[in-house]
């Protein structure tokens, strides 16, 4: 893996752009650099130039679906990872096909809780250092339901 300034690189691949936008800012928020996709085949052109770290996919796409992308990105990225994502019930049949060629695809379900979706990628980059978030807080009175709490300190 050839990370770029310490940051995990990961292509966020997703044909809503308002699920996309949201993966890729989540993840941001946690230090990688995320770059947004809503085409598959343009991810791909893509990773031909400048393979990313990481692909993060949904399944069911128009003209080239998650898990034909994740297939082809292997051929010419074998040490890129791939976790791919899906609420449609025809992804269980695509991943059968890749399945039945060799190909074997970590498939979460859809929608996936930020939190989850972490842990999920600690487990797939194993020994890789993962990115410290990128959270800070000043001090400060923070209000919420009529009640305030004092924030203090910065991390």
């Amino acid at each position: 893996m050839n990370f770029s300034g310490n940051q995990i690189r990961v292509s966020v691949v997703d044909d809503e752009y308002l699920i996309a936008t949201t993966l890729a800012l989540v993840l941001s928020s946690h230090g990688f650099q995320a770059t947004v996709f809503t085409d598959a085949l343009k991810a791909l052109q893509a990773a031909r130039c400048d393979p990313p770290d990481l692909i993060i996919s949904e399944v069911s796409m128009s003209l080239l679906s998650g898990i034909e992308l994740a297939i082809q990105v292997r051929k010419q990225c074998p040490d890129c990872k791939v976790l791919l994502f899906s609420g449609q019930p025809d992804a269980a049949d695509l991943l059968a096909n890749s399945q039945a060629n060799g190909y074997s695809f970590v498939v979460l379900p859809k929608p996936i809780h930020p939190t989850q979706l972490l842990t999920e990628i600690r487990s797939l980059v194993g020994s890789i250092p993962l990115p410290t978030p990128n959270i800070s807080w000043q001090s400060g009175d923070v209000g919420f339901n009529g009640k305030t709490m004092k924030l203090g300190g910065t991390r």
